[in-house]
């Protein structure tokens, strides 16, 4: 996507003023095109601990989903979430830090009904223990799941203490796969500790085409110890368009069945060995259904990959 004075930029269009009704012009039932059959098969990765496939593409709900009360904003995340699960979307990630985005996804999946590929996933987010417990149960509550795929601790957050409650609630089979995330590089120590000693099966942490620090321990320890790769702010929060959309995709891109900047970052992500899936944010149908045409087609191999890096890094 070019942003120019008719078209902004896919961060500026989050912060401004009339990005609902914007929104709501793009997520018209009748505005949007039919998705084949053929089409809606995304691309899975196994889970390293048990082989089971997710989709590589997957959707995160930070600021995008924290919406209030707004009837007209919620629906427009529901044709946001359909446009997701018609694409063959998998992991919903979100978090009780993300104001009320849980609340709203509960809403979206209460209208859109039962969608077998969900892979639901949330966190904790609280220095107490006690507490993390609790909100859990209201996470519940809020997704109407009476069990999520995946429990995180949010940015490491009393992780020691929490991980004890997670453990135990994996033994009860309350939650089928646990984990730790981060989305800050200076905690990547911290993390690495984590990943090396404690029983986990998933990781959480940024990585994308410009913030690469991650290719140095974290992803070779992550499939070292065959754990689960989520990867959070693929598009630095909007700022890798911000930099690149005024730029045209190189042609060679064609050659791994990329169509647009949102598939060329997400590609060069997913694309990673020790990846299994990328959770980018939106609140827009057509930039949805940008973001998972990433899973589709083929990929860039270890070569391409490299010339991607050297293309973004000339421009």
């Amino acid at each position: 996507m070019k942003p120019d004075k008719r078209n902004p930029s896919r961060r500026a269009f989050l912060g401004s003023i009339g990005a609902i009704g914007a929104a709501i012009a793009a997520a018209v039932p009748f505005a949007r095109p039919r998705i084949s059959a053929a089409s809606s098969v995304a691309r899975t990765k196994a889970i390293p601990s048990t082989g089971e496939r997710i989709p590589v593409i997957g959707m995160g709900s930070w600021i995008t989903f924290s919406v209030g009360d707004d009837p007209q904003a919620r629906d427009v995340r529901v044709e946001v979430l359909r446009a997701f699960f018609e694409a063959g979307g998998g992991i919903v990630d979100s978090s009780p830090m993300y104001g009320s985005s849980e609340e709203v996804i509960g809403y979206c999946l209460k209208r859109l009904g039962k969608r077998e590929t969900l892979f639901s996933a949330t966190k904790i987010w609280t220095p107490i223990r006690w507490h993390g417990v609790k909100q859990m149960e209201i996470s519940e509550q809020l997704w109407g799941e009476d069990r999520f795929d995946l429990m995180q601790i949010h940015n490491l957050l009393a992780w020691e203490d929490h991980l004890e409650t997670l453990l135990e609630w994996k033994a009860k089979g309350r939650v089928r796969y646990i984990g730790v995330t981060t989305s800050h590089g200076n905690r990547h120590g911290d993390l690495e500790k984590v990943m090396a000693e404690k029983p986990i099966d998933f990781v959480q942490f940024t990585y994308n085409v410009l913030d690469r620090e991650a290719e140095r321990r974290l992803l070779p320890l992550a499939a070292e110890r065959r754990l689960g790769v989520i990867i959070n702010r693929p598009f630095r929060r909007g700022d890798l368009f911000d930099r690149f959309g005024r730029h045209p995709l190189p042609p060679w891109a064609a050659e791994f069945d990329c169509a647009n900047w949102a598939q060329f970052f997400l590609k060069f992500i997913v694309s990673h060995s020790a990846v299994t899936c990328a959770i980018p944010a939106t609140s827009r149908v057509d930039h949805m259904r940008e973001n998972m045409g990433a899973a589709r087609g083929r990929l860039p191999d270890a070569k391409t990959r490299r010339r991607m890096v050297r293309y973004v890094e000339s421009l």
